[in-house]
């Protein structure tokens, strides 16, 4: 930074890591405030909160895997801090493999229920070298396949919508389901979405709260659900918080949920508190 400061005209200085976008010099600093995130990923500071996602009935279907971050204190570091930290440094892949890694431990203490596990698929830039590992420790672990849900995050953020084919066609293969996030916002053919075939297909939380009196947020989540049916996807609604829109999505013919209303993410599974709750 010296050298081209003292050198070169800076506004014409250009930088990237890890073959991430090119950006101005006067970004670089962020780079070295974000060398945290190497001693997170390095030591593994991180675990999973289970939360539950129920049935029409209420039963528990399934639950989602999510990544909890400590410093090296012990105080929290919220998602929206490491992930862009991540990708300012150049360490997204590196922090996609270690929370896939832990979800995959944190999956196999549902003893053959379903897990849902997140992935960032631009992370990923070779499926058959990428995912090798997280393959692997589920096999060791004994985990059924099909007890595992590996879920694109950031759905809406995929432009190489071959490669996300060439990832979920990995997954497919080796016996697991799938799910796509956020579709509402990602896709917008039906012959997009049947392509890459979607075991299940989530409605953002943006279009679930409040649907029950908000007129624009119907016809999203109608026409959601539509496509879900039309490609033979399970409908999943997600980011329920009251009774009447989860009453609403039932009605509608919506199959599965998701949202503080049925449990928040804790450290132990629904299931698991219920009966500790009995045997107290």
């Amino acid at each position: 930074m010296d050298f081209c400061r003292d050198l070169l005209d800076v506004d014409h200085v250009v930088f990237r890591i890890n073959q991430e976008a090119w950006k101005p010099l006067e970004e670089l600093p962020q780079v070295f405030a974000t060398e945290w995130i190497d001693d997170v990923i390095k030591n593994e500071r991180l675990s999973c909160h289970y939360q539950p996602i129920v049935d029409a009935d209420e039963n528990i279907f399934a639950h989602e895997m999510l990544a909890r971050f400590q410093n090296e204190d012990g105080s929290m570091i919220y998602p929206n801090e490491i992930f862009p930290a991540a990708k300012m440094r150049g360490r997204l892949y590196a922090l996609d493999r270690v929370c896939r890694m832990t979800a995959v431990r944190y999956a196999a203490a549902l003893k053959g229920e379903k897990g849902f596990i997140n992935f960032i698929p631009t992370s990923i830039y070779s499926p058959e070298f990428c995912l090798q590992s997280t393959i692997s420790l589920s096999q060791q672990l004994g985990i059924d396949p099909k007890s595992l849900v590996f879920e694109v995050v950031e759905t809406e953020k995929v432009d190489d919508l071959e490669h996300l084919k060439k990832i979920l066609t990995y997954y497919r293969e080796k016996g697991f389901d799938y799910a796509l996030d956020d579709v509402g916002e990602g896709y917008s053919t039906i012959e997009m979405l049947a392509d890459l075939k979607p075991k299940y297909m989530k409605l953002d939380m943006k279009f679930v709260q409040d649907v029950a009196t908000d007129e624009e947020k119907q016809k999203v989540a109608d026409k959601f659900l539509k496509k879900s049916l039309e490609i033979g996807s399970i409908p999943l609604a997600e980011g329920i918080e009251t009774r009447d829109d989860f009453d609403w999505l039932k009605q509608r013919g919506y199959q599965l949920f998701q949202g503080y209303y049925f449990g928040k993410p804790a450290a132990t599974p629904l299931y698991n508190q219920q009966v500790n709750i009995q045997l107290q």
